[in-house]
Order: C-alpha cells, then structure tokens, then sequence
C-alpha cells in the first residue's frame, strides 16, 4: 500500500522539478502577486512596480478601457486604473498576460490546441466572475483568477507527456470514464495534482491552490475550503458542456446540486450566465486572448 501512494507523489515531485525551467512567471507578475497578497502593500507600490514594464502598461490600459470592465471615459494611467479597479484587478490583468504566452504552442490531441485550453480557462474565469457577482458573492476578482489557472496542470502534462496526454485526450472523447481517471491510469497523476503543485510555486493564493487542485471535487473540502473552488467547478462545467475552448476535462459531468449550494448560485443565475455566455467570452478573449 505505501508503494501505491508513493509512486503518484513521486511522480508529482519529477514533474515540479521541471517546473522552475518550463513554467516561470515573469519576473514582474511574481512581483505583483507577492505586493497584492501582502496586507501592508499600497497602490503607490503596485504603480511603481507596474510602471517599470511599458509593455504590460500597455496591456493594463487596453484591457482597463474594454468593455470588460466597462468603465465610464476612458483611463490613461494605470495609477488611475489602480485607484477605479483596485489591486486585485491589476493583478489578475497582469497574470492573464503573463500566463496566456505560455498557452501560445503545441497540440493537445486532434481538434484541440493550447491555445483552446487558453480560451476554456478565459471562459470558466469570466464565468465565475460572471455568476459570483450575480450572487453578489465578495471574490468576483478571485472568482476570475481562479478560473483562469484552474487548468494549469494539463499545461505541465503538454510540456512533460505530450503523448500519454493525447492518449488521456483520445479517450475521453469515448470513454464514459473520468477524465481524472484517465489521467491517473495513463500518466500516474492528474492535472488537478500538478496544477496545485504550480500554483504553489508561482506563489497564487492559497484558494487558488485549493482550485487548481480540487475543482473536479469541491465537495471534498472542508466547509471554509469550498465556496471558491465549488464556483469554479460551477463554471467549469458550464463552459465544458457550452464548448468555449478545450472541454474534455468536464463535458460529461452534471452540476451537483450541493457544490451550486455550496457555492452559494441558484440555478436561475447558471442560466443568465449560459444565456450570454457567448457574449462573455468574446468580450474576454479580444482583451486577454
């Protein structure tokens, strides 16, 4: 039996290695995640950081100024972006751009690319932010954040297994098994796994750890654990069962009444969200994609 659990967690710590050469925020990003997460950080902090990098200046205004986030006039500086947004808002800007390079190569299986898993994770994000603030649930930003890395492990598995994770893809477009499953039967572990590992040495909050790494199974958390990552679940299976971008992971899954409990979402707010989901997504992905 140990040798049972310790051929995964093995397995998980060989691919974590390899994580500081494939996967590395860029310098700024780490930055930023580290300044927002710090409760004595201020927003002159964040400019100061921010404004050392005109490229991502750039990508903060234009992304400020869509209809994204629909702001009355337009915003010139990112110091006033900051002061209207706040800084979880900027940080999530700024980690978009960053993460959405890596997902700019490679093949997934057929008919589906890095770049749709890019845009399945823009969906689930702007899903969750969608219906947490429908529920006017306080983690919209986090919501948004969260859904946008929830997928990072099937990243790591396209860089270090490439062909078992075609074979995994391969057959759960058959297969009535879950995807996790397949996962763990073909490459020893699962992208829920290895996304938790990530997330943790890119330094996210420790909720969007809990998200990378349990968001096929929110119920299996403790209560505290349990709203973020059952909204995401929420969301990712919307999108999944919708088609925005890479859905293998949970187009056969149902939504269990008790994570749409948990999460705190009635069913009258998944179907606004469906409804215009088309609408979001595009929005999202001409600024982030």
């Amino acid at each position: 039996m140990p040798t049972a659990v310790a051929e995964p967690q093995n397995k998980l710590m060989d691919v974590v290695k390899k994580v500081s050469t494939i996967a590395t925020l860029p310098e700024v990003t780490a930055k930023i995640i580290s300044t927002v997460e710090d409760p004595k950080s201020s927003a002159t902090k964040l400019h100061q950081i921010v404004s050392h990098d005109p490229a991502l200046v750039t990508r903060i205004l234009k992304v400020v100024n869509s209809a994204f986030y629909g702001l009355p006039g337009q915003i010139a500086s990112v110091e006033r972006a900051i002061v209207l947004l706040g800084l979880n808002a900027i940080k999530n800007i700024a980690v978009a751009a960053s993460i959405g390079q890596l997902f700019r190569a490679g093949k997934l299986c057929d008919g589906f690319s890095a770049k749709d898993l890019w845009t399945h994770c823009i969906a689930v994000g702007v899903t969750a932010r969608d219906l947490a603030k429908q529920m006017k649930l306080p983690i919209a930003d986090e919501a948004f954040l969260a859904g946008m890395i929830h997928d990072v492990g099937i990243l790591l598995q396209l860089q270090t297994s490439p062909e078992q994770l075609k074979e995994v893809c391969e057959k759960a477009k058959t297969s009535e098994t879950d995807f996790c499953e397949l996962e763990r039967q073909v490459i020893g572990i699962d992208h829920q796994q290895l996304g938790a590992a990530l997330a943790e040495q890119w330094k996210f909050p420790h909720s969007c750890q809990l998200v990378a790494g349990h968001h096929h199974n929110p119920m299996g958390l403790s209560d505290q654990h349990r709203i973020l990552v059952a909204l995401v679940y929420v969301a990712d299976v919307i999108c999944c069962q919708s088609r925005h971008g890479f859905n293998l992971t949970a187009f056969r899954q149902t939504l269990d009444p008790a994570a749409l409990t948990a999460a705190g979402i009635d069913m009258a707010a998944v179907d606004r969200t469906r409804a215009r989901l088309d609408e979001l997504v595009s929005v999202a992905s001409s600024v982030l994609g």
